[in-house]
């Protein structure tokens, strides 16, 4: 896949089947407008081609500015990549540019810059200033010109329309589960391993703590997970810790931590990715210790339980 930073390093080809938006988490719907477009250049004998923004455009907008992200811009362009897309572009999202009109936008960019065959968005993008394009500006452009709009319909889940928005509220919520069904996979985080208290160790129970080093990524709802987690490319059943570590602190901050199941190899300062898989409780302060450590066990049976089923 070829990756570009700006409009004008992209060759003018009117062949061009384009798709644009946020794509924050690239779910089951984005899935669905990414492989329709891959599909269409493939019709057409085409190239296909994704647009998409750096940073958030929440981020840059008035209001929007404490979003977390579900994907960050490296893991969004490596799912983007397993999906057989040609292209992908990336544009820096600043005030300036948010303050194009939709018209704008769509002449400058797509129809003279890049050159557009057929343009495909989900059935409820919007674009441009104030968000005031959508579907049906894009289809009388389409017939001025003399290219093609398809609008992807709603992916449901059970009835549920899946969204970026909802899947993040399934994340805040602790229910990893059902946020793993609308992305259509595990959600997961990558976070360096950095030194510790060692209070793990002494505990019988070593783990990793992750340095995650972009903050804007989303983290799930402080608690005991079961997860997987690949250290040089190899994956290793382990349970993930999100918290304050009550028993031990009296506020202290957010730290996700691994324990890797049957593992004691140094990974100091090696990144690390985690897939959450399920949650098996929420943050807790024991009284003691002891009482953490009958805990920890009881975690870890329960945690190899989940995993044994989905291995």
């Amino acid at each position: 896949m070829q990756i570009y930073q700006d409009f004008l390093e992209v060759e003018h080809n009117d062949n061009t089947i384009i798709t644009l938006g946020t794509f924050d988490g690239i779910h089951l719907g984005h899935k669905e407008i990414i492989e329709a477009v891959v599909q269409k250049a493939t019709e057409f004998g085409g190239r296909s081609l994704l647009i998409t923004f750096s940073p958030h455009p929440r981020k840059v907008i008035p209001g929007g500015n404490k979003i977390k992200l579900l994907s960050t811009l490296s893991e969004k362009k490596k799912i983007i990549e397993t999906f057989g897309m040609d292209n992908l572009l990336v544009i820096q999202f600043t005030k300036e540019f948010s303050q194009q009109t939709p018209e704008e936008f769509v002449d400058k960019y797509l129809i003279n810059g890049i050159g557009v065959k057929e343009i495909v968005i989900g059935y409820d993008h919007h674009f441009g200033k104030g968000r005031g394009g959508d579907i049906e500006i894009l289809k009388k452009k389409g017939e001025e010109i003399g290219f093609g709009v398809t609008a992807v319909p709603e992916y449901k889940i059970d009835d549920i329309i899946v969204s970026s928005t909802k899947i993040r509220k399934a994340l805040i919520a602790g229910d990893i589960v059902n946020a793993n069904k609308m992305l259509g996979r595990f959600y997961s985080f990558e976070g360096v391993v950095v030194p510790g208290d060692k209070r793990g160790r002494e505990l019988g129970f070593p783990t990793a703590n992750l340095l995650v080093e972009n903050e804007d990524k989303l983290l799930p709802a402080t608690g005991i997970y079961a997860a997987e987690c690949i250290v040089e490319e190899k994956k290793h059943n382990a349970l993930l810790s999100i918290g304050s570590r009550p028993t031990f602190h009296e506020a202290g901050e957010i730290i996700p931590e691994v324990y890797i199941i049957d593992f004691n190899k140094q990974i100091y300062n090696q990144t690390v990715r985690v897939n959450v898989v399920d949650r098996i409780r929420g943050e807790e302060k024991f009284s003691s210790a002891e009482e953490l450590v009958k805990q920890m066990k009881n975690d870890k049976e329960t945690g190899l339980k989940i995993l044994k089923q989905i291995n």
